[in-house]
């Protein structure tokens, strides 16, 4: 059984909640429990990797569990970053149009970068 807390006044006027907070605040939390290993794994695999010339970087990206774990860390990142962004230009920005545009610019970046280092991940797999 559902409780609903807003007034019928409020309900009318679609005042209230919008269902979506706490679905964002769990995938924020998620995600920045999968960045901290995900992120100690990459420091360790950068310090491991001091001194190594540009062949070895490669074959150690172009290793299968690394490429998948760096997958897995960028898409992290990039979710992760999108939801702060986003939280962030939705209670700062109050001109709705200028918070429409902002969302959609900063989506569309981290979607382009996201898919740019995960390609640059998959050339050096796939090579």
């Amino acid at each position: 059984m559902s409780m609903n807390l807003r007034s019928p006044l409020g309900r009318v006027r679609g005042l209230g909640s919008a269902k979506d907070g706490t679905g964002h605040w769990w995938a924020q939390r998620l995600t920045a429990l999968a960045l901290v290993p995900l992120t100690l794994w990459f420091v360790a695999g950068v310090i491991g990797n001091v001194g190594a010339d540009h062949g070895e970087l490669l074959a150690w990206i172009g290793h299968p569990v690394t490429a998948g774990l760096f997958l897995l860390l960028i898409g992290a990142t990039f979710y992760h970053a999108t939801l702060g962004v986003q939280v962030v230009i939705e209670d700062y920005l109050h001109n709705e149009w200028i918070k429409l545009v902002a969302l959609l610019l900063m989506k569309a970046t981290f979607v382009v970068l996201g898919l740019a280092t995960a390609l640059a991940v998959l050339s050096i797999l796939f090579a």
